[in-house]
């Protein structure tokens, strides 16, 4: 009988033990996840102030090459300013994003988002020899963080261009509502995404794009299609893709109406 009590205070002593040891753990863990956060964060940043800063050398450079052009650098200079005040916005919005922040949303012109974004681009597509195919209707509106969707937009687009270099090609912007919802969908005729790379796309740090290999292949942060799902699931949203090898891709996003 002693030792029956004795091994039972045995054994309740080594499952204190183990709780104390998983409590410990538990705790760094969560302490883990957070440099974890901290880290993405950083790098989700760094992701989408690279997005931003080319049109705005772009800008600067046409207004530095043409200093006797006054209302030509005017022009340019304004476009610099608006810009840096436009990066100002989406870096804060990330940075909500990524710190779970709740922003206030607002009904904003889906057409305008989009104009706004290939502006921003400062880049003519037709140039790549891709055609650009937007089927918005005037009126359409969205419930959003106009900012936070027009980045989900830019990374898509620029996806879009990357996969269609160097050859060209049709990108694709449409969208349409119901009742409920709003649907948005973005189409390239690029090199398409293999069948198994397509359950990893979102994941932090996954991307396709490889080193040394053709201008729509570089170096990828494996960043923005993650930022684009926080996005659109912070939206109450979702965003699926369909793509096969040498057909192109279609990214689908659907975002809730205010009731």
């Amino acid at each position: 009988m002693t030792r029956i009590v004795e091994k039972r205070l045995s054994l309740h002593k080594d499952l204190a033990n183990q709780q104390q040891q998983n409590n410990a753990l538990k705790s760094q863990f969560t302490h883990l996840q957070a440099l974890a956060n901290i880290g993405t964060t950083t790098c989700m940043v760094a992701h989408e102030i690279n997005n931003l800063l080319t049109p705005l050398t772009n800008f600067a450079a046409l207004a530095l090459n043409n200093p006797d052009d006054k209302p030509l650098s005017e022009k340019a200079l304004q476009k610099v300013v608006r810009n840096c005040k436009h990066a100002s916005k989406i870096m804060e919005s990330m940075l909500a994003v990524a710190n779970d922040q709740t922003q206030e949303k607002q009904n904003s012109s889906l057409i305008t988002l989009v104009e706004n974004v290939f502006n921003c681009l400062c880049r003519d597509f037709a140039k790549d020899s891709i055609t650009v195919n937007i089927q918005i209707p005037d009126d359409l509106t969205i419930w959003a963080v106009s900012v936070q969707i027009q980045q989900v937009l830019m990374n898509l687009i620029l996806n879009a261009r990357d996969a269609m270099l160097p050859r060209g090609g049709v990108l694709t912007i449409k969208a349409g509502d119901t009742i409920d919802v709003v649907q948005i969908e973005i189409t390239d005729t690029g090199c398409g995404i293999e069948p198994e790379n397509l359950k990893d796309i979102f994941q932090p740090f996954f991307t396709t794009k490889a080193k040394g290999k053709s201008p729509s292949q570089h170096s990828g942060s494996g960043l923005g299609l993650l930022f684009v799902k926080r996005i659109i699931d912070e939206h109450g949203g979702c965003v699926s893709v369909e793509s096969k090898p040498a057909n192109g891709t279609t990214f689908k996003i659907t975002l809730p109406k205010p009731h």
